[in-house]
């Protein structure tokens, strides 16, 4: 199996995307603020921007649909017509257990950095107290998310890179086996054909 430059392209394309609205989601993370109620003596949460939500949990469906494009091609390394023995083959069972750690670490991150930034707290307490919990998502889980999602599109591309070379090409195989069948085939016939005129120069 050839490398196709397609299949590279929309692998790189998702991922970088994803990648791009990771760190927008960190850039955009949810605040909060304490401030007073108007009516009674009492404190509350104001929140900001739930855009880092949208970003990552469209960074988590693109960085999916990137691992399936992969996995789909390759038939996943276990259904496919099997892989030649070498250092090619090794190398590609390598890569692929890369990308599913580095693809399942930034998926994590980014669907557990959208879920706690939408995550609202309802606390109030008296007016006046510094100690009100305004839950807000930790600095770094995106961009965590980020950093893998960039690790998981070398993972794929050398992943796809060393199926392709380790690759048997089923067809290959079977056209350079006919090919020496004809061979021999043919040489016998040609020996055969020959005897008679030997005889007949005796």
């Amino acid at each position: 199996m050839a490398v196709s430059v397609s299949v590279l392209a929309i692998i790189t394309s998702l991922h970088l995307i994803a990648f791009v609205l990771a760190v927008g989601a960190e850039r955009r993370r949810s605040t909060a603020k304490v401030l007073p109620d108007e009516y009674d003596e009492k404190t509350f949460c104001v929140y900001g921007s739930d855009a880092s939500t949208v970003y990552g949990l469209t960074a988590f469906g693109l960085l999916l649909i990137s691992q399936t494009v992969v996995n789909a091609v390759t038939k996943c390394l276990c259904f496919g017509r099997g892989l030649v023995g070498g250092s090619s083959s090794t190398w590609a069972v390598f890569f692929f257990v890369i990308s599913w750690v580095d693809f399942l670490g930034a998926e994590a991150c980014l669907l557990a950095g959208s879920a706690r930034n939408a995550y609202h707290t309802k606390y109030r307490g008296n007016f006046g107290l510094n100690d009100i919990s305004c839950a807000t998502l930790r600095k770094g889980v995106f961009a965590a998310g980020a950093a893998l999602t960039l690790l998981s599109l070398m993972g794929s591309i050398l992943y796809y890179w060393a199926h392709s070379r380790a690759d048997t090409g089923g067809w290959e195989k079977h056209h350079n086996e006919g090919l020496g069948m004809t061979t021999s085939n043919y040489s016998q016939h040609q020996s055969q054909q020959q005897q008679p005129g030997e005889f007949e120069k005796v």
